[in-house]
């Protein structure tokens, strides 16, 4: 048991997102404004110094339907990258529709579109993390050893 950082990737902006697994509840941490990878890399190499989560989450972006696009190889490719360069178990979530989640739950709180803009990469990284620890049960290992 332990903490959690997700990511929803993006090629400009990635969204980050904390959770524990003992109590399964993610919550929006930042968002990492760096398209430059290794500027990126250092970003996220300070964050897993700060909370030292046992595991990563990346957001997996499908089609509504399922099937892959150009950017699910790009997040699988950023999975990977994070899995050898930190050397902790990277988990990926289905991120379907959480872009549009996380918009419409930003507007509900009063925020106008541009004030909700800032948040929401954080937010959707938050509906990914909240979904992959809604798919585990009590007796069901997050990271298995």
């Amino acid at each position: 048991m332990g903490t959690v950082l997700a990511f929803d990737f993006g090629e400009k902006r990635t969204g980050v997102a904390i959770g524990e697994t003992a109590l399964k509840q993610a919550h929006p941490l930042m968002v990492l404004h760096a398209g430059d990878e290794a500027l990126r890399l250092a970003a996220i190499e300070k964050l897993i110094r700060e909370w030292c989560p046992e595991g990563l989450v990346v957001g997996r972006p499908v089609y509504v339907d399922g099937a892959a696009h150009r950017m699910t190889d790009r997040a699988r490719a950023f999975a990977e990258t994070l899995a050898a360069r930190f050397r902790l178990p990277v988990a990926e979530a289905d991120e379907r529709l959480t872009s549009l989640d996380a918009e419409t739950r930003l507007r509900e709180t009063g925020r106008s579109a541009k004030a909700a803009k800032p948040l929401l990469d954080a937010v959707a990284a938050q509906l990914i993390l909240q979904t992959w620890f809604d798919t585990f049960h009590d007796d069901t290992p997050c990271f298995p050893a």
